[in-house]
């Protein structure tokens, strides 16, 4: 019997490939790194061939670590970014970078369309609002600026559904990727022709539509040349990265919730019943049957990714000659700092901003500052900053009728925990934290796994793979005082915001 299980994660900053045993544990892994592309305010775009290069690569280089037989891998999962437009024509050639999901290029089509069909309608079928973010206003973007390009697309690819292309050979579209298209609707999980039309987006460009779970082909002779896998090794559709993580993290009944800690932040609320929201975002779970009420922000580990690369030269250093990493440094200097770091308040708005504002001239602002303040305000601010962003998504759910308990966390923030006690405190919830650097990409073998058979089911998957490593009750007294701070991280952006639009 086949032993193993090989993940792939498609994240905004670099790749993560990883290959597990059955008990989800992780044999060995490896990261490939790629660019974020700004050409323009408001760009943010990727090139889908530099994440292919980049996974194929890390691929070889982690069965070589891992010492296993390429004949051993069961089954491969992929999970990606959401949001993608990936153009490609009949020959499975990209036809140029796709915008990602910070991009904002796309927002006058979006008002123009908002009210040419009614948001109301749009949002009826979909079960989201049309938003810049999303990846039906990016093709019609294709259509009115890159006509060369619009003529020639055979299909639009998610990054997942790529990235699967290119081991296989198959074109696919999985359910729970579907959300970013508004011809996709949430009741039946199926693409509606008629919005289709009333939207401009070719019936043809869209993929067949596959559960997460199912194998849509198998590894072709170029990819396994390239790769060093197994040619005819099973792959699965694969899903949203946010809802793979979701699943890694052991989120798989209702109003169980995740908490995110990777580029970007947010959680995902597990629902057996469709429920919208327009000011949330609504996606499948990659968990057949199930839904995910969701928060989005631009500013999750991002943030700290930031301000690392811009403001931690010392720490760098500092990590050279101690052994500790930057952010680690970092947190040691916000720790240094009251709970609500004496006044200082930061907006994480560094990209626009999703929800539950969905505010694309959205800035990034530091509030409160003066003489007294040091380096550790700061750090200590952009952490809480995040933290206010995901306690805001939580209380526009709750009065959506989607109540939580114990957040799951998971992403590289969650490594750090302060910044997880942050949250608890900021929230009120109690963090249980699994594996927090693997969950997104266990979930995906969790699909290759149920998949191939190597799990009778989800639960049995769960159970089997999924451990918490440590725990995070709130401190009530630091609550309160992040409650003074709330307000005024709220009264910010509403006197701000028409100020941003302005700019």
């Amino acid at each position: 019997m086949k032993k193993y299980l090989l993940g792939i994660d498609i994240g905004t900053s670099a790749c993560k490939v990883a290959i597990f045993n059955r008990e989800g544990e992780v044999i060995a892994s490896g990261n490939g790194d790629y660019k974020v592309y700004y050409p323009k305010p408001g760009y943010a775009e990727q090139n889908p061939q530099e994440w292919w290069e980049a996974i194929y690569k890390t691929i070889k280089t982690t069965l070589l670590k891992a010492g296993v037989d390429k004949d051993d891998i069961a089954g491969i999962g992929v999970d990606g970014q959401s949001w993608s437009a990936i153009a490609v024509d009949k020959d499975g050639q990209v036809l140029t970078n796709t915008p990602i999901w910070m991009d904002t290029r796309a927002d006058a089509i979006c008002k123009r369309l908002n009210q040419e069909i009614g948001e109301a309608e749009v949002f009826e079928l979909a079960g989201n609002s049309l938003q810049a973010a999303y990846t039906t206003a990016k093709i019609i973007w294709y259509q009115e600026n890159m006509p060369e390009v619009y003529k020639n697309i055979d299909k639009i690819l998610q990054s997942n559904s790529f990235i699967v292309y290119r081991l296989t050979g198959v074109l696919s579209q999985d359910k729970s990727q579907g959300y970013g298209l508004h011809c996709f609707d949430m009741h039946t999980g199926t693409w509606n022709e008629e919005m289709c039309k009333r939207l401009g987006i070719p019936f043809h460009f869209l993929p067949d539509i596959y559960d997460c779970h199912q194998v849509v082909g198998f590894v072709t002779e170029e990819a396994a040349r390239l790769s060093g896998l197994a040619v005819g090794t099973p792959v699965v559709a694969g899903g949203l990265d946010a809802a793979c993580g979701t699943l890694g993290a052991g989120v798989i009944h209702p109003y169980e919730t995740q908490e995110q800690g990777g580029q970007a932040g947010g959680m995902s609320i597990c629902l057996k019943e469709y429920s919208a929201d327009p000011r949330l975002i609504l996606s499948y779970h990659v968990v057949p049957d199930l839904w995910l009420l969701q928060g989005g922000s631009t500013g999750g580990g991002g943030v700290m990714r930031w301000f690392e690369k811009e403001f931690a030269d010392f720490e760098r250093e500092e990590g050279k000659r101690t052994g500790k990493s930057s952010m680690t440094l970092l947190d040691d200097l916000a720790e240094k700092v009251n709970p609500g770091s004496d006044g200082v308040v930061f907006l994480p708005y560094m990209a626009g901003e999703r929800s539950p504002i969905w505010d694309v001239h959205a800035k990034g602002v530091y509030y409160g500052l003066d003489y007294s303040k040091t380096k550790g305000h700061f750090v200590r601010a952009a952490l809480e900053g995040v933290a206010y962003s995901l306690k805001h998504n939580l209380e526009i759910a709750a009065s959506a009728g989607a109540q939580v308990g114990i957040l799951r966390a998971m992403g590289g923030a969650a490594n750090s925990l302060l910044w997880t006690q942050i949250k608890s405190d900021v929230t009120g919830k109690p963090i249980a934290v699994p594996s927090s650097d693997t969950a997104t990409t266990l979930g995906a073998v969790i699909l290759a796994g149920v998949g191939v058979g190597m799990y009778r089911d989800f639960e049995e998957a769960v159970e089997t793979t999924v451990k918490v490593r440590r725990y995070h009750e709130p401190n009530m007294d630091n609550h309160a005082v992040y409650e003074e701070n709330y307000k005024t991280y709220l009264e910010l952006y509403e006197n701000l915001k028409n100020t941003m639009k302005e700019r």
